[in-house]
């Protein structure tokens, strides 16, 4: 299989600077973009959402711990494969998130609600398109609600 390579775009400025796992829907975060982007987020002010692709940059993922387990390693919670869950800790530690703008300048994009810490390498920014990016006939299990209470 080929090498995949991919380079931060920019990074997370925030105040979080230890992993969570509830209450990140008032978070207020910066994405400072590399020098070589400036000017790239033109137009993004006319947008009320971006999805935000992040590196997990402290995620660890372990075979025997991560392969098949409870959610945030809760008792009340079902076991479960990687794949089925959007833990942190995976083979390819991948954060994507949909946040709310703030505002836009050339450098940086102010957002609220993204879970992920300071200095989080952030690998892409797209705007998010609501009639591409939801699906209102989705169906999840219902630990997934339980899970996510307070999660936002």
């Amino acid at each position: 299989m080929n090498e995949i390579k991919l380079e931060p775009i920019g990074y997370v400025l925030s105040s979080v600077t230890e992993r969570m796992d509830k209450n990140w829907g008032e978070i207020k975060s910066k994405i400072i973009l590399n020098s070589e982007y400036t000017g790239a987020l033109l137009g993004l002010e006319n947008f009320s959402h971006v999805i935000i692709v992040t590196y997990l940059h402290q995620a660890k993922y372990e075979k025997e711990k991560h392969l098949q387990r409870r959610p945030r390693n809760l008792e009340t919670m079902p076991k479960v494969g990687i794949f089925s869950q959007r833990a942190k800790d995976r083979p390819n530690p991948i954060g994507i998130t949909a946040v709310k703008i703030i505002s836009v300048g050339d450098d940086y994009l102010e957002i609220k609600g993204l879970d992920a810490i300071n200095e989080t390498p952030v690998l892409d920014i797209k705007p998010y398109y609501q009639q591409y990016d939801k699906i209102d006939s989705a169906k999840v299990p219902e630990w997934v609600d339980r899970l996510m209470k307070n999660y936002f």
